[in-house]
């Protein structure tokens, strides 16, 4: 049978499981209490993740890397696009960490409750764990990207320098768009199968509408407004100001950005909520 709310047990010691009534809201409480089992999962995946595989926790390094390359080849060698005092590969590293901190952990999110359908059909724990493991993921791969980014600023005389204590809200704001939009995505994908083919076309379009490769100085201050509606784009900026001190960010592009990231959240969870009771019968 499976729990529908938090109840205390009756008098005869047995639990007694009602459904939930009105709208269905995120079992926060029952979710912070099942922390060991959220980590089982945050281990078993990054076990997964990198076994059998020939560079392993490698591709944390070379993926950011290689992108990094590409990016300089075309903005910072044909198009020369501006970076202030940042040199362009640690301009560009900079918001590909935090950027692929999103991105990663949105797709891994989008299919983590399929890739988990034998625990959702055979037993009951909180379903949001599932997505949030996924995003918590990412973590690993965020932080080896992190020390690529402390090497390419020593080897290219850039050196770090900005307002560094807010660097982690901006990656907690990262972390929470990725889980709403996962979540969102993950919850729907059970019920329609052809969402996973529309996540990667997602994150592509998504990453050329994020100031990742350039700075969002070169958006047109009458469209400031519109690019904050997109919380990534604040979030990238912000983080890359926090670490290398380029120029501070619009402050309406922050404040944009900040909010929209809770909306986000706020709304993808509660889809996620609205339909989890339908996984175990779909999937």
């Amino acid at each position: 049978m499976v729990v529908k709310g938090e109840h205390p047990a009756n008098e005869s010691g047995e639990i007694v499981i009602v459904p939930p009534r009105g709208l269905p809201m995120p079992r926060l409480r029952e979710t912070g209490g099942n922390l060991g089992l959220l980590w089982f999962f945050v281990l078993r995946d990054v076990k997964s993740r990198y076994s059998q595989t020939l560079l392993g926790i490698g591709w944390a390094v070379l993926q950011p890397l290689l992108t990094t390359l590409i990016f300089w080849a075309v903005f910072g060698h044909v198009i020369h696009v501006p970076t202030g005092r940042a040199s362009y590969p640690l301009f560009a590293l900079a918001g590909l960490c935090i950027w692929n901190l999103f991105s990663q952990g949105m797709t891994g999110a989008a299919g983590s409750v399929l890739a988990n359908q034998n625990q959702v059909t055979k037993i009951y724990f909180p379903r949001l764990i599932i997505p949030l493991a996924a995003v918590a993921v990412t973590l690993l791969d965020f932080a080896i990207s992190l020390v690529l980014l402390v090497i390419v600023a020593v080897a290219t005389g850039s050196g770090l320098g900005g307002p560094l204590l807010l660097a982690p809200l901006f990656v907690l704001l990262a972390a929470a768009v990725a889980t709403g939009v996962g979540s969102a995505l993950g919850a729907l994908n059970v019920l329609y199968r052809d969402v996973r083919h529309l996540v990667g076309f997602l994150a592509q379009l998504w990453l050329v509408a994020t100031p990742v490769a350039y700075p969002a100085s070169l958006i047109p201050d009458r469209w400031r407004w519109l690019a904050g509606l997109n919380p990534m784009a604040g979030i990238v900026e912000g983080f890359r100001w926090s670490v290398l001190g380029t120029p501070a960010p619009d402050m309406m592009l922050l404040v944009t950005s900040a909010a929209t990231s809770v909306v986000v959240l706020i709304v993808g969870v509660m889809l996620f909520s609205a339909l989890e009771d339908r996984f175990a019968d779909v999937i």
